[in-house]
């Protein structure tokens, strides 16, 4: 598999990550352990909330774009975290045995001024159901740019 390097990191660049099929028993098992809320959890009370049946739980959603994230550039690229990000959102609700296309695209890329060995990269990550929207988050990651990075 080709290394990415900072240098590949080019605003507009769009990495396509692949499919994710979302698995039943693991969207319930994430929202009992972690968003046990009963339109998460309670195929009853799911059915008769505004989501018409179990929805996923957004950090459920959030988690599978960022396994496919790890997979198709954090494993191939000299990953050095994260600060953080300005935007989260989830417009669109996840159900079991949805098909969902994860994509990033670069939208700025810049060297750290006081640390050179330090590339800064502005993304946007996306996760579609056919032509919905589902998932989007706006984040910097951080990638060593080879001047003595790890």
């Amino acid at each position: 598999m080709t290394q990415l390097h900072f240098d590949d990191f080019t605003p507009g660049r769009v990495f396509d990550l692949g499919t994710v099929l979302v698995d039943h028993d693991e969207m319930v098992a994430f929202a009992h352990r972690f968003d046990p809320q009963p339109f998460h959890v309670d195929e009853d009370a799911a059915k008769a909330s505004l989501f018409g049946g179990l929805a996923a739980s957004g950090w459920f959603t959030a988690s599978l774009w960022m396994r496919a994230y790890v997979d198709g550039v954090l494993a191939r690229s000299p990953s050095l975290g994260s600060p953080g990000g300005e935007e989260i959102a989830w417009p669109a609700p996840v159900f079991a045995g949805d098909e969902l296309r994860a994509a990033m695209e670069v939208l700025e890329a810049r060297r750290s001024r006081s640390r050179p060995d330090l590339g800064l990269v502005r993304l946007r990550a996306t996760l579609h159901r056919d032509d919905e929207l589902v998932f989007r988050s706006v984040f910097t990651g951080m990638f060593g740019t080879g001047n003595g990075a790890p």
